[in-house]
């Protein structure tokens, strides 16, 4: 955030007809606070926006791996979206965790009842440490039902590989190249979203961080230094944060993505440069800049 980012949003809250944005989160908990609603929560504040959250599933998580998942029924994931809604309201819904096909079934029933209009699905499938969160029938229904409601879905090179496997939409090979995130990204347009980011953190290491917006007719590259660090757990979480709250503030999605990428490169720069927390992949400090 730059020092003129810092002085507007300063500007705002010091008005009276300041609304402060209301960003509401519908995931599953890291108990060690890197990812998922902990870290979505953390990101909605230091951006100035009010969070509410919606677990989907609590896991017993660290650094290390994920060693435990419980998923919460489909029915209580309901009732807390209708809870947030009918009072607080949201001007934008991050999507992370769905545990299971009747949850992404009841979440994108309670979507279109609210009419919410502006939805960033982190289509959330296997953790940073490896361990698989949710099933291939989940992946298929977020396909179906929840993508085609979306504005815009960020799925890593494995996920959108996946994500069209099970769609059956199969790509040769792996994602290795701005080429195949192009075709990665059209093929997944096809599938509903507004738009379609890809991320290329799994892009080859001799390779910079490369992410690709697709609209339906045009790419937009964004590309940053590549950071040798593990410590990047919770690093697709704190993305699709930024990009929810920016769309609650107003932005555009060229705008929002644009300031999230350069927000998420300088706290990966940060947790290069201090020591870990933990024990395995570190996560960000998503208040590096405060």
């Amino acid at each position: 955030m730059s020092t003129t980012d810092k002085q507007e949003a300063s500007s705002k809250k010091e008005s009276k007809e300041w609304v402060l944005p209301k960003v509401l989160t519908i995931a599953g908990s890291d108990s060690s606070g890197g990812a998922g609603i902990q870290a979505d929560l953390k990101t909605f504040g230091a951006l100035h926006c009010y969070g509410a959250s919606v677990l989907t599933a609590l896991t017993a998580q660290n650094t290390l791996g994920v060693q435990g998942i419980f998923e919460v029924p489909a029915e209580f994931v309901g009732q807390q979206i209708e809870s947030v809604l009918l009072d607080v309201g949201a001007d934008c819904v991050k999507i992370g965790m769905l545990a299971n096909r009747e949850i992404v079934k009841v979440v994108v029933e309670k979507l279109i009842a609210f009419k919410v209009q502006n939805v960033v699905v982190d289509p959330v499938i296997i953790s940073k440490s490896g361990h698989r969160l949710v099933s291939n029938e989940c992946v298929e229904e977020m396909a179906r039902s929840l993508f085609p409601i979306s504005t815009v879905i960020t799925p890593n090179l494995p996920e959108a590989k996946h994500i069209l496997n099970i769609a059956g939409r199969p790509l040769e090979g792996e994602i290795t190249d701005i080429e195949g995130m192009k075709k990665a990204a059209s093929e997944l347009k096809k599938l509903g979203s507004k738009y379609v980011l890809v991320k290329g953190g799994h892009l080859p290491s001799s390779m910079p961080c490369i992410d690709i917006l697709f609209d339906g007719t045009n790419y937009t590259m964004l590309e940053s230094s590549r950071i040798q660090t593990k410590h990047t757990h919770g690093t697709g979480c704190f993305y699709s944060a930024v990009i929810a709250s920016k769309i609650a503030m107003g932005e555009s999605m060229q705008e929002a993505v644009s300031f999230a990428k350069t927000f998420l490169l300088g706290a990966i720069k940060d947790s290069a440069q201090r020591p870990p927390i933990g024990n395995g992949y570190g996560p960000l400090d998503h208040f590096y800049l405060f």
